[in-house]
């Protein structure tokens, strides 16, 4: 028992250190200082943090502080993204879309696209909507789905998704608008994203 109570305690006791030390490594990684951020996150993403796992993941996909390397940043997204960091869900879905360190796969790419725009991560939703726009990676084609999707991303900021949205409603009709207004502000982050719409199909 008194074994118990002191891993739990030193457990509890690392995670403010850890927070520490991830904040110490982005603000260096921010400021361009990727020798000290390497320093600082590779010891925590080993550890299994997922914010670490995926800042480790961006350093080996930009080349910085290391030596570029696809196929690790893809393997320290997929740790990350596997604990469900929406950012690394993006990426990877990334590299699956652009075949970037794996054989190219839409499939793949809309199940992680996907499971970053459940958690209301605007660029995947952005995504998403393009590929339900033009049928890519087996979605059905469906105007509805991709104005909600954009709906929800340019609420959330993405100047692509409003831009997307005012092209697509010039070949929408007003019940198909209304259904996509309608899906979209019903939607909460968390909550699967509809497969198809009822009027949107095409």
């Amino acid at each position: 028992m008194k074994k118990l109570i002191l891993a739990i305690s030193l457990a509890l006791g690392a995670a403010p250190a850890a927070m520490a030390g991830f904040a110490e490594g982005a603000t260096a990684y921010n400021n361009k200082n990727y020798s000290v951020a390497y320093r600082e996150i590779a010891p925590l993403a080993k550890a299994g943090n997922a914010d670490a796992e995926h800042l480790l993941g961006l350093m080996y996909y930009m080349g910085r502080g290391v030596a570029q390397d696809y196929k690790q940043a893809l393997a320290w997204h997929r740790k990350a993204a596997l604990k469900g960091k929406a950012d690394a869900q993006y990426v990877v879905g990334a590299m699956y879309y652009t075949g970037n360190a794996v054989i190219q796969d839409h499939r793949q790419a809309v199940v992680w696209f996907r499971k970053a725009a459940e958690q209301g991560h605007a660029d995947a939703q952005q995504v998403l909507g393009l590929m339900y726009r033009y049928h890519i990676g087996g979605m059905p084609q469906d105007n509805v789905i991709a104005y909600m999707l954009w709906n929800l991303a340019a609420a959330n900021g993405s100047s692509n998704a409003a831009e997307q949205r005012a092209m697509l409603i010039k070949s929408m009709t007003q019940e198909q608008i209304e259904e996509g207004q309608s899906l979209s502000a019903a939607w909460k982050p968390g909550v699967p994203l509809p497969g198809k719409s009822r009027s949107g199909g095409g």
